[in-house]
């Protein structure tokens, strides 16, 4: 599988039935094709839609049906489109459960950067802010490092951040990592790799959690 696949595969897993979720832009998109048939998990978009269902099949996409990343998804049953500011204030109004975003930087801290990309013009970090502090559960969805193969699990955020303390659990190709008050948890190594490998990928110090297994994919 590709590194991308074994994480939303991994997050799929954290989700539980009757949960309302935000899955932003990249990766945590891809969440929603990997939930279990039948687990009724409410799927929220922030340009105004719950519901979200999978990928549509090529040749079936409605123009007018898009997350917020902008590609084309689909609307289960009982789903529901709304404008802007009633998306925000389903997440300003706390009645999000998880919302799983990408990241450029998380720290020790469970600070988190991912809207400012060096050397780019962007137009702002959009509706992260807001999410990050508006649920009840942050979880960080990304490859463990860089492109370059630099760390992006790093002892302190060098990127403009995004949020402070937010981020409740980190979840890559390699590993499951919990932030708690003590530092970054290794809860679960993936396959094909080993502590020592997880730890050579990760600028952060990583305390490796007594009950360490091997992660699901």
């Amino acid at each position: 599988m590709k590194p991308k696949e074994i994480i939303a595969r991994r997050v799929a897993r954290e989700l539980r039935a009757g949960n309302v979720v935000n899955l932003g832009i990249g990766i945590p998109t891809l969440v929603a094709n990997y939930l279990p048939e039948n687990m009724d998990v409410e799927l929220h978009s922030e340009n105004g839609f719950i519901g979200l269902g999978p990928v549509p099949q090529e040749g079936h996409e409605d123009a007018d049906v898009i997350n917020a990343g902008g590609q084309h998804v689909t609307i289960n049953t009982g789903g529901a489109f709304f404008d802007s500011a009633m998306s925000f204030a389903i997440i300003r109004g706390g009645h999000l459960d998880i919302t799983v975003l990408g990241a450029l930087e998380v720290d020790e801290q469970g600070n988190l950067a991912n809207w400012m990309v060096p050397g780019k013009l962007v137009p702002g970090m959009g509706g992260a802010m807001d999410l990050t502090v508006g649920a009840r559960k942050v979880i960080v969805a990304m490859e463990h490092n860089a492109k370059n193969g630099s760390a992006k699990i790093l002892k302190k955020c060098r990127l403009p951040l995004t949020a402070r303390k937010e981020v409740d659990l980190i979840i890559t190709e390699k590993a499951v990592i919990e932030v708690t008050e003590e530092g970054l948890v290794l809860k679960e190594v993936a396959p094909g790799f080993t502590v020592e490998d997880v730890r050579n990928a990760t600028e952060a110090e990583l305390i490796v959690s007594s009950e360490l297994k091997e992660m699901a994919v």
